[in-house]
């Protein structure tokens, strides 16, 4: 590489597409090895009759001297989109090496991109392509429809690979947003396929890294037909986005990049993705990790990365190939593996218990899960007065009613404090100095207006990790888990304060409190409830699937069983639970 590059303040990466007729292939493809062969330049540049797709680094002088020799070609070039960025110099060789920068790639293809791995009965024309919008105009439409419901029509789709979605995507509250979930760009017109009758009627407002791959997957979408009209694209794709809203924008997390930058991010960029072994924050693909099934790139953390562990995808492991493996334990059975440091979890019992008979209910989880696993119980701060409730009354065979022989309570010495997470707004703070006689017969529903309390409980949860953490993870039962949901949506203004990687939700449910309008929520989560014949009648099926929608499903698990408002403890439910814990040993 030449000298001016030693200049990393001069350096810089130039990335443009232009689709259009190219009338003699061999004369373009000389004018490029001449031309950037000239000025230095490394990186990828591809051909074919329809156009040219370009990624190269240089100096920034050498870039631009590019530009104005292609601009001075031919018209062809007239009006393409030229993204040149100022960046540092590759600064890991094995990176530029994967990523093109060490040398100049000139070929000739037959696709700019590959949109399909099969041939396709007709390629879809690139003159029919979405609409493009600009970076404003794709910003006030999902600003507009953050102002309407659910129901406005509109489709946020995603046309980038998985591993590029774990680092950052868009995301508006009220917009229906598709993640395709795809390995390669080549998979992609197969899941429009699936997907044409979810797509149907829709306005779909798609979007990718630099603009290319939404150019030919829209004209796709459109080639459908009636009831695919509406399909709009983001030009210039996220980096021009990012380049107009400097904060990031609706785009949450960084866009990753195809060349040694790896991502890149807006000022207030945050860490959306997580580790695949213990699941804990973390977006730095540059150790280029990979699958061992796909080769497809896996986010592991620094402290999880071993030369001898298998990484296992996401994707792979949905189609079963294998367990996410556990560094340094070739081996599924996590009940047979012995750690030198068990996980601490900071158990939060449900509404009207305490620690000591939630220890009590979950003594049988904590013998199975012994060998990896510490249990922590603690108080609610809220005590609530113990409860009476009185006989109801029998109907005979005549008619007539007559109650039960009424029993008294229980002397009040005998009985243990009871506490609560969330109380409601009308509690008076009264304890247990008596029993008090329940207004009416038993409401199912009681846990949906218990909806104060917060801060308290807040407050004492704050001094429960600084006296007695660290902890790996949070457990809460049914209100324990309400109020452990929440601790999850906040998890990036808690630290310091609260750090933990993950939490187990048990016959969960989420309040319509402010602290729980974030979603989805990044943190790892297991999400145990009754199924829809599982015989929970404290919290309802729909009630716990509604909570575990608020999660992002790249790091939730959800385990439905039949065993009523317990948290089972037989197969297949704890083997389940050991392989959710073995990621974070």
């Amino acid at each position: 590489m030449s000298n001016d590059n030693k200049d990393t303040g001069q350096y810089g990466v130039l990335l443009y597409y232009k689709y259009v007729d190219i009338p003699n292939l061999n004369d373009l493809l000389t004018f490029y090895r001449s031309n950037c062969s000239s000025l230095n330049l490394l990186g990828r540049v591809r051909l074919s009759s329809h156009g040219v797709n370009v990624t190269v680094g240089g100096s920034l002088s050498s870039l631009q001297r590019h530009i104005e020799a292609l601009n001075a070609l031919s018209t062809l070039f007239h009006g393409t989109d030229f993204k040149l960025a100022a960046c540092h110099q590759p600064l890991n060789d094995d990176v530029a090496k994967e990523c093109g920068f060490t040398s100049l790639s000139i070929r000739i293809v037959k696709e700019l991109v590959t949109l399909s791995s099969h041939p396709l009965l007709k390629s879809p024309e690139i003159s029919n392509a979405g609409r493009h919008l600009s970076a404003l105009e794709f910003h006030s439409t999902l600003h507009n429809a953050n102002k309407e419901t659910m129901e406005n029509g509109l489709v946020l789709l995603d046309a980038r690979n998985l591993y590029e979605t774990r680092i950052g995507k868009f995301y508006a509250p009220n917009v229906e947003t598709l993640d395709p979930q795809v390995r390669q760009y080549s998979d992609f017109s197969s899941w429009i396929d699936d997907k044409s009758e979810q797509l149907k009627g829709k306005n779909i407002l798609m979007y990718c890294t630099g603009g290319i791959r939404c150019e030919m997957a829209s004209a796709y979408i459109k080639s459908k037909g009636a009831g695919f009209e509406n399909v709009f694209q983001l030009f210039g794709g996220i980096q021009r986005y990012l380049e107009q809203f400097p904060d990031g924008g609706f785009f949450k997390g960084k866009n990753f990049v195809f060349d040694h930058r790896i991502s890149v991010g807006g000022s207030d960029a945050s860490t959306i993705g997580a580790c695949l072994i213990c699941r804990c924050s973390f977006d730095d693909y540059s150790s280029r990790c990979r699958c061992t099934y796909c080769r497809m790139l896996v986010l592991v953390c620094h402290s999880c990365q071993n030369e001898s562990a298998l990484y296992v995808c996401e994707l792979c492991q949905k189609q079963g190939k294998a367990k996410c493996a556990i560094p340094n334990i070739l081996m599924n059975n996590v009940s047979d593996v012995t750690t030198s440091r068990k996980l601490r979890i900071l158990c939060l019992h449900g509404f009207r218990q305490n620690a000591s008979s939630f220890k009590g209910r979950t003594a049988s989880l904590a013998k199975k899960l012994k060998k990896i696993a510490e249990f922590v119980f603690i108080d609610a701060p809220h005590e609530v007065p113990f409860i009476y409730q009185t006989p109801v009354p029998m109907a005979h065979v005549n008619g007539a009613l007559s109650s039960l022989p009424a029993s008294p309570p229980p002397p009040l010495e005998n009985c243990k404090k009871k506490f609560a997470w969330f109380v409601a707004p009308n509690f008076d703070g009264s304890n247990g100095v008596d029993w008090k006689v329940a207004d009416g017969p038993f409401d199912p529903l009681q846990y949906q207006q218990q909806t104060a309390g917060y801060d308290i409980s807040l407050s004492h949860l704050e001094n429960a990790f600084s006296k007695e953490g660290p902890f790996d993870g949070i457990l809460g039962f049914s209100q324990g888990a309400a109020m452990t949901a929440i601790i999850s949506s906040q998890q990036e203004k808690l630290k310091g304060k609260m750090d933990f990687k993950f939490v187990v939700l048990c016959s969960g449910f989420a309040l319509k409190l402010k602290e729980m309008e974030y979603s989805p929520i990044k943190c790892p989560s297991l999400h145990i409830f009754g199924n829809e014949h599982g015989q929970d009648r404290q919290i309802a099926n729909q009630a716990s699937k509604d909570l575990a929608s608020l999660y992002d499903s790249g790091c939730s698990v959800i385990i439905e069983h039949d065993c009523g408002h317990i948290i089972p403890t037989r197969s297949p439910y704890i083997d389940e639970i050991k392989a959710f814990l073995g990621r974070f040993l």
